[in-house]
């Protein structure tokens, strides 16, 4: 999966994969908020890759009750080595 962020310091991007959203360097409660404003707006259709400094633990129950999965996907790039990236799909009908 293609994690490398826009030269443009971007913090919402596309890759055919997934929506992905930068939320590095953002004080809590701000990455919750983000991620739960672009899911509850429709920003996302059904994959969104979230980019972290440190594991979201309060994010989960907020997810699971709005019909969202989420996975910590490994670093494969060296780019992407000090954060948690985090995949979060819609429950499949």
């Amino acid at each position: 999966m293609h994690c490398a962020r826009p030269n443009d310091d971007a913090r919402i991007w596309r890759t055919p994969e997934a929506v992905h959203v930068d939320l590095r360097g953002l004080e809590p409660p701000e990455p919750l908020v983000i991620v739960l404003r672009m899911i509850d707006c429709g920003e996302v259709d059904d994959v969104l890759i979230a980019h972290f400094d440190r594991e979201p633990i309060f994010l989960y129950p907020e997810l699971i009750d709005r019909g969202w999965t989420h996975e910590i996907i490994a670093s494969e790039c060296g780019s992407c080595a000090s954060e948690v990236r985090l995949c979060i799909r819609r429950y499949a009908a």
